[in-house]
Formats: structure tokens, sequence, C-alpha cells
């Protein structure tokens, strides 16, 4: 499940993602984001991984292909966790995506929503 955080404002937009994730999150979600691009143009987003689980097979496919249709609609991406895995996933998003993306451990993630607001 996606969670939108108190902190979004305006193309600064701040989420949690919580479980494993399904295509019904992605449905859900995926509209407002949108939403967000089209009134402020390219975002900056923090990505919170805290309790994420992965993703359901349609879930990822979701994610992917709005990836590559708004590949140069996000000036940064924060990614903050605490797994490997996730600081391997910044590496390959950067490579992917037109912004930069960055990988937060949650203890830093102070430093994330800042590196995100600049």
């Amino acid at each position: 499940m996606f969670h939108m955080l108190p902190e979004s404002e305006g193309k600064v937009v701040g989420v949690r993602a919580e479980g494993a994730l399904s295509d019904a999150d992605y449905k859900e979600f995926l509209p407002k984001l949108e939403e967000i691009i089209a009134a402020h143009g390219p975002i900056r987003m923090l990505v919170d991984m805290r309790g994420f689980e992965g993703w359901e097979p349609m879930a990822a496919w979701d994610d992917f292909a709005f990836g590559m249709t708004h590949w140069t609609d996000f000036e940064c991406i924060a990614l903050v966790g605490d797994k490997t895995w996730e600081e391997m996933s910044a590496k390959l998003f950067n490579v992917l995506m037109k912004g930069e993306v960055r990988f937060f451990d949650l203890a830093d993630k102070d430093a994330a929503w800042r590196w995100v607001k600049e």
C-alpha cells in the first residue's frame, strides 16, 4: 500500500511503500502522481521503503511501465530504506531515469528530505 506523507507539497512528493504492493495499489496511486506531474511538471520524490516487502508480478510491471512512460518527469528520487537490495535498486534506477536517484539509510531520512526539497 502507498501512503502519501504529510511533507508532500507542490512538486515535492513523499510516499511510503508498505507491504507487498499490488496492481490495485498502483491503480489507486498512479493517477494521483500523474495529477501532481500535470500540475507541477517534473517532481522531486522521496520513497520511504520501511516495511516494503516487494511487488506482486503485475505491480512490478505497473512500476516499470510508469517509470518508462514518465522517466523525464522526475527531477530526483530519494529511496529511503535499510536493505542492500534497495541501495542497489537506486543505482539501477539512476541508469534508467533522467533525474538523479539516491539511496539513503533510514537513519538519514532527514538528509533525504533536505536533498529532495533543494
